[in-house]
């Protein structure tokens, strides 16, 4: 007599992962892998030590949020694990306190989620800016670079969304600020340009190439803050522009530019448009004036005078305040991070 037992499905590399309706590779509805099914994760209880344990084992940095009530939809069959206790030291969800495989009174509208920061990225190398440099990123606790294979301005242009740097404006390769040291992390990058982190591109894998560090890739963004009392989503607009960073003068300056530069760097909504160096004076060229923008993607799409045509000084230097507020709800919304 044979016995059948049915379809073996073989374990998966990870025993978790994040899906759901607007999922990234690192923020979604969590998922284990045990008897060889997936099932999902009542949130009772459910918290931040938890999801922290859930990033740190999918290598996707440290937990943002921990949503409840099934953010990133329900999911369908096993409920596997319920009334979940972790520390956040854990390595695995699994070895954390939990009322057993199984053992819940829950419907998958109680669905837990993880929002990690992902993969952290980094710009390094001679010559650099906040804005400008080598492409590094963060994975199995080392920093690596990135091979130029393919590396092109879509590319280019997600690194900058992702350190909210406004819009590439170059993608450099063959180790233009540097060569790098160590793991080269990523080669053949395929980035439409709209992703929100690096690692939700196509890539060979991770460690996965034949190049060198005198391919290490870089990026030029073009838009920053800067100044006295600035921070990521305040300061003294700065665009780069032949090769050069230079200011945008006040004249006719408003919020609706302001809210173009607050757009480009993922900073909310425009509070204030500050004038009169309010920031501080700048130095060197005043790339921009007479800006007239509306709905455009980056302020150099707005009209204006024309690079480096102005009879401004310093003391007329153009600033943004931006609100972020909102920028954990949209995490939540949204599934912004990787």
């Amino acid at each position: 007599m044979s016995l059948h037992l049915g379809p073996f499905l073989p374990a998966p590399h990870n025993l978790i992962r994040l899906v759901g309706s607007g999922s990234t590779r690192c923020s979604g509805r969590v998922e284990i892998f045990h008897n060889n099914s997936w099932g999902t994760v009542c949130d009772d209880n459910w918290d931040l030590n938890d999801a922290q344990v859930v990033c740190r084992e999918l290598n996707c940095g440290t937990a943002l949020g921990a949503p409840p009530f099934a953010q990133f939809g329900a999911g369908t069959g096993q409920i596997w694990l319920d009334n979940v206790t972790c520390s956040g030291n854990e390595n695995s969800l699994t070895e954390c306190q939990h009322s057993g495989f199984g053992s819940n009174k829950c419907g998958h509208d109680h669905d837990a989620g993880a929002i990690c920061s992902g993969v952290p990225i980094r710009l390094t190398g001679s010559g650099l800016t906040r804005c400008s440099g080598r492409v590094e990123v963060f994975y199995n606790n080392i920093w690596g670079t990135v091979c130029d294979n393919g590396w092109d301005v879509n590319d280019a242009q997600v690194v900058c969304r992702q350190l909210n740097c406004g819009t590439a404006l170059q993608a450099l390769p063959s180790a233009y600020f540097g060569a790098g040291t160590g793991q080269i992390w990523f080669s053949y990058m395929t980035c439409s340009g709209n992703e929100n982190s690096l690692t939700e591109c196509q890539h060979s894998g991770f460690g996965t190439n034949n190049c060198g560090h005198q391919q290490d890739a870089g990026v030029f963004c073009v838009v920053r803050l800067a100044g006295s009392g600035s921070t990521r989503c305040s300061g003294r607009v700065e665009v780069y522009h032949n090769n050069i960073w230079g200011t945008v003068c006040d004249n006719g300056w408003d919020v609706n530019d302001a809210q173009v530069v607050c757009r480009e760097l993922n900073c909310g909504t425009a509070l204030q448009a500050p004038r009169s160096a309010y920031f501080g004076a700048g130095t060197g060229q005043i790339w921009l004036d007479n800006m007239g923008c509306w709905y455009e993607g980056s302020l150099i799409e707005c009209q204006h005078s024309g690079f480096g045509t102005n009879n401004c000084e310093h003391a007329q230097d153009a600033g943004v305040i931006c609100s972020d507020t909102q920028e954990i709800e949209d995490h939540f919304v949204l599934g912004c991070c990787v």
